[in-house]
């Protein structure tokens, strides 16, 4: 037999402790009852998406890992190449327009699954990590009500987590695609991707990218980041916008969707969102209402949770399946936590009584004593009690392991 040498970790494929484990079991648990409370169905997807379709949703190039086998076969099409998805929004349209036959619309769906992304490992940040996202699509057109429920249900489901504070920014790309035109810049979409980069690079770098990329003249460029320097808890942004004197057609209406998104979060949910113009999301499928997410002690790993509303995605012919989603970092937020401290767990096994003598070492809170009559044993206090299998059960709160925030 071989021996194995002693393993090399590889960089950017966490693998949980079982505590921490039982922790993101948790959270998911949460995280899927409160979906299900919205009425959003469970739905997984394929690992795998042709790699032309892949590879056409924004930059994301250099991100995919390509699917071979070790042994190619002889004479194999190069347009028969898998990748492994992403996201799972561009698996989730493909899954729409094959299945649209079968779906009632307008269709709700959430989706719990891991995705896969090339790029530089750091804290918070992986290379396989787990998702979870709702979606709601339908056909031909989509009311724009449901791009302020979005952040009212992902709210709800980080409220019921013990984690910090979050605030879920939101901007509208038709706000900044209209004000790039109104402007004159020469390519909008190149604008967009340079202000994305906002965060990364600073507003100084990012002039200059506008300049280079989008074709803006220097008082273009700092009309841009004049847009994006703009921030408010409440409907008083788009009076600032007005105020930056440039006018267009499609950044009215952005902004009047904008502030229908924040002004029904301001009555569901005070505090949860806030107009961010600075957000503009780098993959090119977004049309409408963009999120991002800040997790408070946290904002310099950037956003927690993030998506928004397609047109185009899913389409096909004459069929068109518009729709708006928001995608939560699952192992992104839990690593966060993990790294700072900030999570704990009653107990590391999940079981709550073992029939067994020798329990204490392990946590776990009861154990049953088989006799004449039977018995059993609180290990916390030293309480040991007759007890009647066919009636007795544990504390409600011992049942399963409490996760709380430390």
């Amino acid at each position: 037999m071989t021996k194995m040498n002693k393993p090399r970790p590889i960089s950017g494929f966490p693998e949980w402790t079982p505590p921490q484990r039982m922790i993101e079991q948790r959270f998911l648990d949460k995280i899927k009852d409160v979906f299900e409370l919205y009425g959003y169905a469970p739905l997984e997807t394929r690992a795998v998406e042709p790699l032309d379709q892949l590879l056409r949703k924004g930059e994301t190039s250099k991100e995919v890992y390509v699917l071979r086998r070790l042994q190619e076969e002889a004479g194999s099409a190069s347009e028969d190449a898998l990748g492994l998805h992403f996201d799972l929004t561009v698996p989730f349209a493909r899954y729409v327009l094959e299945n649209s036959g079968k779906l009632q619309f307008p269709f709700r769906r959430y989706q719990i699954q891991k995705v896969w992304r090339g790029e530089r490992p750091q804290e918070g940040r992986y290379r396989e990590f787990r998702q979870a996202d709702i979606d709601v699509v339908d056909r031909d057109t989509l009311p724009p009500h449901y791009e302020a429920e979005m952040p009212l249900v992902i709210g709800d489901a980080l409220s019921a987590l013990p984690i910090p504070k979050v605030t879920i920014q939101v901007n509208n790309r038709k706000v900044c695609e209209g004000y790039y035109r109104g402007l004159g810049v020469g390519d909008p979409e190149a604008a967009l991707r340079a202000v994305d980069k906002l965060d990364k690079i600073g507003p100084a770098r990012v002039g200059e990218l506008l300049v280079q990329t989008a074709g803006a003249t220097e008082a273009q460029a700092k009309a841009v980041l004049a847009l994006a320097e703009i921030s408010a808890p409440d409907a008083s942004f788009a009076d600032a916008v007005r105020a930056l004197g440039v006018s267009d057609p499609l950044l009215d209406e952005g902004l009047a969707e904008l502030v229908d998104v924040v002004e029904t979060a301001a009555a569901y949910a005070p505090g949860l969102c806030v107009a961010d113009l600075k957000i503009a999301r780098g993959l090119d499928y977004y049309t409408g209402t963009v999120y991002e997410t800040q997790l408070a002690g946290f904002e310099r790993f950037g956003s927690i949770c993030s998506g928004g509303r397609y047109d185009n995605l899913a389409t096909s012919g004459n069929e068109r399946f518009p729709g708006v989603g928001i995608s939560l970092g699952v192992s992104r937020l839990l690593g966060l936590l993990f790294g700072g401290g900030r999570l704990a767990i009653s107990r590391e096994v999940p079981t709550c009584v073992l029939v067994a003598l020798d329990a204490e070492r392990r946590g776990i809170p009861f154990v049953w004593f088989p006799g004449e009559p039977d018995s059993v044993k609180d290990i916390r206090s030293g309480d040991q009690v007759d007890a009647d299998p066919a009636t007795w059960t544990p504390p409600a709160e011992d049942l399963y392991p409490a996760v709380s925030a430390s």
